[in-house]
This record gives C-alpha cells, sequence and structure tokens, in this order.
C-alpha cells in the first residue's frame, strides 16, 4: 500500500548536525524522517523557497532534461528501507503513452525532483513499518520554537 505524504519540516538533528527531510502523511498522522546530506537539503530548501539559483543546479538540469524530453513525472515513490538505507524510484512517462519508466535514485534526490516538477511522493507501508521499528520521529519544533534555539537557520546553512 502506498502513503501520499509531502514535506512536512526541513530541521537539523542536533545529536549528528545533520540534515533531516521530515515527511507527514497527507491523509494521516504518518511521519517518515530521512536523514540526508547538506548538498541534498539545500537542494530541497531552494525549491521549497522559491529561491533560483543564478544557473541552474543538477535538480534543475535535471528537470529541464525531463520536460525537453516530453516526459512527464507522474510520481515519486520511496519503496524500501534496508540496513538503514532509504531506496526511492521516480516514475517517468511519455504523455502520449501509458509505459511507465522506473528510475532508481536516493530520496533526497527524488524529493528535490518532485517538488520541481510538483509531482507527488508516496512511501511504501513496508518502509514505515521498518521506519516505525527502527528509529523515533524526531522533535519537531514550531517557528516560535526554533527562533528560541541557538542552532543555526536553514537561510544561514543554505546561504
Amino acid at each position: 500500500m502506498l502513503i501520499e505524504v509531502k514535506i512536512g519540516a526541513l530541521i537539523m538533528d542536533p545529536n549528528t548536525n545533520t540534515p533531516i527531510v521530515v515527511l507527514k502523511g497527507t491523509d494521516s498522522e504518518t511521519i517518515l524522517p530521512i536523514w540526508v546530506g547538506a548538498f541534498e537539503a539545500n537542494a530541497i530548501a531552494l525549491e521549497i523557497e522559491k529561491v533560483a539559483p543564478q544557473r541552474p543546479m543538477t535538480h534543475d538540469l535535471l528537470r529541464n532534461l525531463i520536460v525537453a524530453s516530453d516526459l512527464k513525472a507522474s510520481r515519486v515513490i520511496i519503496t524500501d528501507l534496508l540496513e538503514n538505507t532509504f531506496y526511492a524510484v521516480i516514475e517517468l512517462s511519455r504523455q502520449d503513452s501509458e509505459q511507465i519508466l522506473s528510475l532508481d535514485a536516493r530520496p533526497s534526490d527524488a524529493i528535490a525532483l518532485a517538488l520541481r516538477l510538483d509531482c507527488p511522493i508516496y512511501v511504501k507501508q513496508n518502509v514505515l513499518d521498518a521506519s516505525a521499528a527502527t528509529t523515533t520521529a524526531p522533535e519537531v519544533l514550531t517557528e516560535k520554537e526554533e527562533a528560541n534555539q541557538n542552532t543555526e537557520e536553514w537561510p544561514d546553512f543554505i546561504g
């Protein structure tokens, strides 16, 4: 079963100083934290904030290639969690065909691309089950609580 999610937060893990993308269910209380690299978090943050770089970044280049090739991203799916590593696919199709091209991707790259192509993000139920068995959800702070902490905010981090 697939659960549709959206980005609920982009936070820093205070223990490891590693960015976390927190995915939240669109129709449920589902929460899935995915630890990502700094560059991938930057790519996600830039798109969330609608900041356009002067030159295309890698995810922008890939989006441009997909659009120029007359392809459409139908969805991104977080497919698996094996040995603390998440896996994802990006499903592409042609406008005039029902054939699906499924590309293996890191979840962080798939999420960054999904934001740029405005396509939905899904998580397989088995991934949520495996994640719940191995991690606890990170504390998601309100904006006011974040402002009171002495941690760097994303605009400073990505700047």
